[in-house]
């Protein structure tokens, strides 16, 4: 119950209009639905001609007490009913008190619907904001924290758990604010028609409350492990997704399908065990619902038979009996969210493991703006560790003038990349600092620290959009103009112009009706229009053939001339004019200098050289 308070607490607060509709709506629906099951009385008194009393109207200025209040209402009642037996006579009466039960009813009816209808907009409103404050935190996440998690379970929690908080806890939020009103409502109703009967219904109601309880309690286990098996296995389909080509081609299908029916199984019989305690709520409450009505119609019947001077007569008991199975339905809907909201707080725990996600790559209290590199960008004494403590950089120091070109090369694993991911801060060094113009990045915006760089993978990272929105993601208020002018210099103007509809063309997810060159001239051309001083080049032309690569490495000389550049390169040949070449081996800069110097010390680079000219 406590983190059914806290979900309301974090998620209902701007829908508070619509909660306090609901409780006013409920509230209204019960009082009617007492007033109109109350004429069940004088309905059954005149049918069976029971009633010989006489009554007398008393003013409600005499009562004293609830109980006194009470008891004034139902004499006034019957006088009036009484009244009216003798003025209209009892068929007359009888039809009367009718068209009231059914108006009653209409009016009861309405206020159910409208508790309902106040709270779609909740409903629907939680789950936007869900699903919303994930996007957003995904978004604002370091990279380290994905790294730790696969996509495929991040997409699971986003759709599969936000739709289970959405089926059980936002779903039963309609039934956690009507029943209990209905239910102290009604208790209320049975102490006033009879405490004695009443004190007897609670004495044996907990244990029945008990028993469907005890289905429930299991439940948000369970359900974690059916959450975590979805994960499991929505995982696995978004990993075959992305490797069919390689799945084919080891013919890995049989594998890969029994590793796939296997995880499929285990989602089974865990949802077997959930649905199964789910399916059995209902015919429990109904049965130990039914077996209270009983035990209460022995009790009460044995007071009327065996007693002149019985607590209650035939139809006030009845009555009685009505407002009694009236509870009981809601206690039994109580249950059926009692048993639905703990698979929503088992959904809503994974989903939180985002939402609460700590994250460390975040802007000073008072960050520092910048908006172009003057001097230069400087790693002083900068090492960097990942959570399990395995170091990729040791004590590098390096120096990037304005307007130079610095290239990173060395074996795989070696930290280039990792070094670079340190200036845009997608991680934060563990020690020493990484300054601009003598501000330490960690003192700047991320803001303005990232718009001051363009970045070109080696996999070009393009969306399912069309060329225009492609080349201009991430840059406000570009022109058509600029944007060709842009597409021009990275060679791109012509492949896009033969398309159908040109720049408007759609390019496919993450590009793929274009080949491997033209998602690269695309992402060139992004980068141009950004036309960030600083530009990031992480190995952009190591994937492509010998044409595509003299298009992209005309591209990409187009983009680095009067910038600061900063390339990892895998092929030597595209970076033997860098002013600088760093060699890195084991997290440590081992040589540098340029081409010519570095061949000629005859170390590490020497033989990376040699090896790619075999």
């Amino acid at each position: 119950m406590k983190e059914l308070f806290a979900f309301l607490k974090r998620f209902i607060r701007p829908y508070l209009r619509n909660l306090i509709g609901s409780v006013s709506y409920n509230l209204l629906s019960a009082l009617l639905n007492v007033f109109s099951f109350a004429l069940l009385i004088p309905i059954l008194r005149i049918l069976f001609k029971i009633s010989t009393e006489t009554y007398e109207y008393v003013p409600f200025s005499q009562t004293q007490g609830m109980e006194g209040f009470f008891h004034v209402l139902k004499n006034n009642f019957f006088y009036k009913i009484t009244e009216y037996i003798s003025v209209y006579g009892e068929a007359k009466t009888l039809l009367i008190l009718g068209l009231v039960l059914i108006i009653m009813t209409f009016f009861k009816t309405a206020c159910y619907f409208g508790s309902s209808a106040v709270m779609v907009p909740m409903r629907n409103g939680v789950v936007r904001d869900i699903r919303i404050q994930i996007y957003d935190k995904v978004l604002s996440l370091p990279m380290g924290f994905f790294s730790k998690e696969r996509k495929g379970d991040i997409i699971t929690r986003m759709s599969g758990d936000v739709s289970e908080i959405e089926n059980s806890i936002t779903q039963s939020l309609d039934m956690l604010i009507k029943n209990p009103i209905l239910i102290l409502v009604y208790l209320g109703t049975l102490v006033a028609i009879s405490w004695q009967l009443t004190i007897f219904t609670l004495v044996i109601g907990p244990v029945i409350i008990w028993v469907m309880g005890s289905i429930g309690r299991k439940l948000k286990a369970n359900s974690l492990v059916v959450q975590s098996f979805w994960s499991e296995t929505m995982s696995e389909l978004e990993e075959t997704l992305g490797g069919l080509r390689v799945i084919k081609a080891f013919l890995a299908e049989d594998k890969m399908s029994k590793r796939f029916a296997s995880s499929s199984e285990q989602l089974r019989k865990a949802a077997n065990r959930v649905n199964m305690r789910q399916a059995l709520a209902h015919p429990v409450s109904e049965f130990m619902g039914t077996a209270l009505i009983v035990v209460v119609l022995w009790y009460g019947g044995t007071l009327i038979l065996n007693s002149a001077n019985a607590p209650i007569d035939g139809p006030t008991f009845i009555y009685y009996l009505t407002i009694l199975y009236s509870v009981i339905n809601p206690i039994k809907d109580f249950s059926k969210a009692g048993y639905a909201i703990p698979k929503g707080l088992a959904s809503l725990e994974r989903v939180d493991k985002i939402l609460l996600a700590e994250n460390n790559i975040k802007d000073p209290e008072n960050p520092v703006e910048i908006d172009a590199l003057k001097n230069e960008i400087k790693y002083e004494g900068v090492s960097f560790s990942y959570e399990d403590d395995r170091e990729v950089l040791h004590d590098v120091n390096l120096t990037i003038p304005r307007g130079k070109t610095i290239a990173l090369v060395g074996q795989s694993g070696s930290g280039k990349s990792t070094l670079v991911d340190l200036l845009p801060r997608f991680y934060d060094v563990t020690k020493g600092s990484i300054t601009i113009d003598g501000k330490d990045i960690r003192d700047i915006s991320l803001k303005s620290l990232r718009s001051l760089m363009g970045n070109v993978n080696q996999e070009a990272i393009l969306f399912n959009d069309t060329f225009y929105n492609n080349i201009t993601f991430g840059v406000k208020d570009a022109t058509r103009e600029q944007v060709i002018a842009a597409a021009k210099i990275a060679n791109a103007h012509d492949f896009i112009m033969e398309t159908e509809n040109g720049y408007d063309t759609n390019i496919g997810d993450r590009g793929c009706l274009l080949s491997g060159g033209q998602r690269q001239r695309i992402s060139i051309a992004r980068a141009i229009l950004k036309n960030p001083p600083i530009l990031i080049l992480d190995e952009a032309t190591s994937a492509l053939d010998t044409e595509s690569e003299r298009l992209v490495q005309e591209a990409l000389e187009r983009l680095m001339k009067d910038r600061t550049t900063i390339a990892i390169a895998h092929r030597l040949s595209t970076i033997k004019n860098a002013d600088e070449i760093c060699v890195l081996h084991e997290g440590k800069i081992v040589e540098r200098g340029t081409h010519e110097e570095l061949i000629a010390l005859n170390g590490y680079y020497k033989r990376l050289n040699d090896m790619q000219q075999l």
